[in-house]
């Protein structure tokens, strides 16, 4: 998915603050899952089944820069139980940025971990 870098995204030094990558690619993964079909509301509310950060590593290896046109891309590495590995990169023309490796759990409603559900385990 392709976003644009705004002011509000930048730093003193005018560079992208390092959070905001982190919102970058939950965006990512967001869209990942849209893409795929599933609707994250619909599978909340109807199974109380949601999907949480568990741990997440990155590397920040160049800036990126107010305006720049950034693309972030979503892949799975591995997809087990109750859990789903996933690697992001921000790239700009072509150039990696950032990546991350990030592993997510699958939680019920009262936050204990839970199967990923079939049909999306089937789709990943």
């Amino acid at each position: 998915m392709k976003i644009r870098v705004y002011y509000e995204d930048t730093d003193l030094a005018g560079i992208v603050y390092y959070a905001n990558y982190l919102k970058y690619i939950e965006r990512g993964r967001t869209e990942f899952l849209r893409d795929l079909g599933v609707d994250q509301m619909a599978l909340k509310a109807e199974t109380g089944i949601v999907f949480a950060v568990r741990h997440l590593q990155a590397d920040y290896l160049k800036p990126a820069r107010m305006d720049d046109l950034l693309d972030v891309t979503t892949t799975v590495a591995s997809a087990q139980k109750a859990r789903l590995v996933m690697n992001q990169e921000v790239r700009r023309d072509g150039v990696l940025l950032f990546q991350a490796v990030v592993t997510l759990v699958c939680l019920n409603d009262a936050g204990r971990p839970s199967r990923i559900p079939a049909q999306i385990a089937g789709l990943l």
